[in-house]
């Protein structure tokens, strides 16, 4: 998912669903919609654009630039985010005529009968297992610089959405600092090339995670933006309401701690599973439908986060529809707003008109009443997994999966499955042997220990499997934790 990117502060959950849903647009944030496409049966490419621009969705951000998308969403009204893939990053960073030719490709030849507003290049790019970080900057600048060559620099932003994995710590939210490793050569170069351009840093923050992995610890009602006491954040005695707040303070805090307060804040994905395997706590229809149409009022009706209560965000809720094509555990595929029939999963409005009569239907035995704080892991940012050892076990790859299966489960291991893939980076102690398979097995056994190793956890579409031998690869042993 490739695992992105306001509301009052001080004021208690309970007040905040008592704030007018008639507040102006002015004075409110903007919510807008993933579209991704890795599912079977999804309407036309113009279907979709007539069924975003029914709901009353500003925005729609998508994950390449595909021409039949674009070419669907001209003259909708529609401000659209594109997607340059990680996979063309090296050749991006690498030549500035690449870069100018893909801007060409994929937003001259469309805008401005598109709309296009912004360029993510790359997803994700600090947990992508091809190592594409060193290429990310330059990336960056070059199509930046097509921008400019074909006077587009001032109506399209460019930026590239980070996990809450690049935080060394995110909690509290006051100490939210980014990975030392990733702050000279990547953050502070970025940070300043967004301050020059006047773009802003794109986040993909995911509460459900954190709440899933903490679940005796982190009050539903706090996960999911309802009426609770708060929290207290040690540092700056400000007072949390959602997790989701606690999550994009952190990385205003990160931002802060290097100097950047004037740089401002996209969502650029956040959303909740309406089901999940069982051992995948809180996804379920219900809380799905509360946590995102309780992010849509607070976000329609204006107002910042505590740590920033005039910055008004645009969040991208993810996504559009389930996606049946997504490996991992259920959950992965079950993100989505509609059916591929275009029907509701559940039904939210998302504007303010529709705030008018929504109510968020709570069930009388859910909910947790927990009132402790809430707990972000600095590795991973989605939350520390309780150890619920049920024996000595480990998840390799299936090498007789095949390549290309194995290779879209160690993407998603890594990426919005939130495995650590650092050892099997080049230079690292599990990088050799420098195979598919070894590779593999590590990030899937580091996905399957931090579920707990939980039912479900290490299948990823038939990729992997369960041993009860520790397993090696050649002088690299797969950790129990």
């Amino acid at each position: 998912m490739a695992m992105a990117r306001r509301h009052v502060t001080l004021l208690s959950c309970s007040l905040l669903l008592l704030l007018s849903v008639f507040a102006s647009h002015s004075d409110a944030g903007s919510v807008g919609v993933n579209y991704g496409r890795i599912a079977d049966n999804l309407p036309s490419a113009y279907k979709v654009a007539a069924l975003i621009k029914s709901q009353g969705l500003e925005r729609v951000k998508v994950f390449d630039s595909d021409p039949a998308v674009l070419r669907a969403l001209s003259g909708s009204g529609i401000k659209v985010t594109v997607d340059l893939p990680n996979e063309l990053l090296s050749s991006a960073a690498k030549t500035q005529m690449f870069a100018t030719n893909w801007v060409q490709r994929n937003v001259v030849a469309y805008h401005p009968n598109t709309q296009i507003e912004a360029i993510a290049v790359g997803n994700e790019v600090f947990v992508d297992t091809h190592n594409t970080t060193k290429y990310l900057i330059a990336a960056m600048k070059n199509i930046h610089t097509a921008l400019v060559k074909f006077n587009l620099a001032s109506d399209i932003k460019v930026s590239s959405p980070i996990a809450l994995s690049a935080l060394q710590n995110s909690y509290p939210s006051s100490a939210g600092s980014f990975r030392p490793e990733l702050v000279e050569p990547v953050f502070k170069p970025m940070l300043d090339f967004l301050r020059q351009t006047g773009s802003y840093l794109m986040v993909n923050a995911y509460p459900y995670f954190a709440y899933e992995s903490n679940a005796d610890v982190i009050s539903l009602d706090y996960a999911l933006f309802r009426q609770n006491p708060g929290v207290v954040d040690a540092g700056s005695n400000l007072r949390y309401f959602s997790l989701f707040d606690a999550q994009i303070d952190a990385v205003f805090a990160a931002m802060s701690a290097l100097k950047y307060d004037d740089i401002e804040m996209v969502v650029s994905e956040t959303g909740w599973p309406s089901k999940g395997d069982e051992n995948e706590v809180g996804a379920s229809l219900e809380n799905a439908a509360a946590y995102n149409g309780n992010l849509v009022r607070r976000i329609l009706t204006g107002g910042g986060t505590p740590l920033r209560p005039k910055a008004d965000l645009t969040v991208y809720l993810f996504a559009l529809f389930n996606e049946d094509r997504k490996n991992g555990p259920t959950s992965e595929r079950n993100y989505g707003l509609f059916f591929p029939n275009e029907k509701k999963v559940y039904d939210i409005p998302f504007t303010v008109e529709g705030l008018k009569n929504y109510h968020d239907h709570q069930s009388p035995v859910s909910g947790n009443q927990h009132e402790t704080s809430p707990v972000t892991s600095p590795d991973t940012g989605r939350g520390d997994v309780s150890k619920t050892l049920t024996g000595n076990t480990w998840c390799v790859a299936n090498g007789e999966a095949g390549k290309e299966k194995l290779q879209a489960a160690l993407d998603f291991a890594c990426g919005e499955g939130g495995a650590d893939c650092h050892q099997i980076q080049p230079g690292s102690t599990c990088y050799d042997p420098n195979t598919l398979e070894a590779h593999a097995s590590f990030a899937f056994n580091s996905y399957y220990q931090k579920k707990a190793r939980g039912a479900g956890t290490c299948y990823f579409g038939g990729a992997a499997y369960v041993v009860s031998q520790p397993p090696k690869y050649g002088k690299c042993e797969l950790p129990m934790s």
